[in-house]
């Protein structure tokens, strides 16, 4: 059982796949339970609330070790570890690879939720967390490379800025998620759910050393990274003009009339991961 003071419950549920979302020769199962619990509990946080527990569904196939089971179990105590909730119970099942499903619940704690709907024109767009470091560190893997480290460790086990968002609620955010399939394409959920359009500043984008030396050994655009890399989990809100945010949001654009998300100097794509693209 699980507590729910403020009378009204947060859910969210997400599904990792071996070979798609992880690889056992690149993770650790510790490294795997921590991913699979963060970007559960980074959604409930980017509603506002805060986390109470999760529940877990394995599908494991035979060559699944125990002590790997035990690293995977240790890693979503210890991520639940960081936001003060609880690894309820699950279920489990023989399959041929790793299949992962994790529903993690919250509390409001009193507060509204937040929802991807609010955005007005005159809000400014924020962001708190790491931007294209996972996406980095999938791309230094992809290519056998094994550093920077900080990026290949991003890719391995994201740190989603908790206290973030039960914060932004209290500091009166509009709009908010996530950033799990890239920021353009996330913040393209916010301007469709809102009727509004976002402009983004490219300048407000600080890229950090690791970024530009991946950028450098792979010849790559740690911009694209940053605007289009996904599961590093940071939060993209929007807040009324003239709200004081404390680090480590920072401003990266504002909400306009119109639609869609843009980016001066970039053609308009969403950009980002969906399952389903060619």
């Amino acid at each position: 059982m699980l507590k729910a003071p403020d009378g009204r419950v947060v859910v969210t549920t997400d599904l990792l796949l071996e070979g798609r979302h992880f690889r056992r020769d690149w993770s650790s199962g510790y490294d795997i339970g921590r991913k699979a619990a963060a970007q559960n509990l980074s959604d409930v946080v980017a509603m506002g609330a805060d986390p109470t527990g999760i529940v877990v569904g394995l599908g494991l196939p035979a060559d699944a070790a125990a002590a790997w089971l035990d690293d995977l179990t240790d890693g979503f105590r210890d991520e639940c570890d960081l936001v003060g909730a609880s690894v309820a119970g699950g279920d489990i099942a023989r399959c041929d690879l790793v299949v992962i499903g994790v529903t993690a619940l919250g509390d409001l704690g009193g507060r509204e939720p937040v929802t991807r709907s609010g955005a007005r024109p005159g809000d400014v767009v924020a962001v708190a967390g790491r931007l294209g470091h996972a996406a980095a560190g999938l791309a230094l893997l992809s290519a056998g490379r094994t550093g920077p480290a900080e990026l290949v460790e991003a890719h391995r086990r994201p740190r989603p800025p908790y206290a973030c968002g039960p914060r932004a609620a209290e500091l009166g955010a509009t709009a908010m998620l996530d950033v799990s399939d890239g920021l353009l394409q996330d913040l393209g959920h916010l301007a469709t759910a809102g009727g509004v359009g976002l402009a983004l500043v490219p300048e407000a984008f600080t890229i950090p050393y690791p970024l530009r030396e991946a950028a450098r050994l792979l010849g790559a655009d740690p911009l694209e990274w940053m605007l289009s890399g996904g599961e590093d989990h940071a939060l993209a809100a929007t807040f009324p003009e003239g709200v004081r945010l404390p680090p480590p949001w920072t401003v990266i654009g504002r909400v306009v009339a119109g639609e869609g998300v843009r980016v001066p100097g970039r053609a308009p794509t969403a950009g980002g991961w969906d399952h389903f693209r060619k």
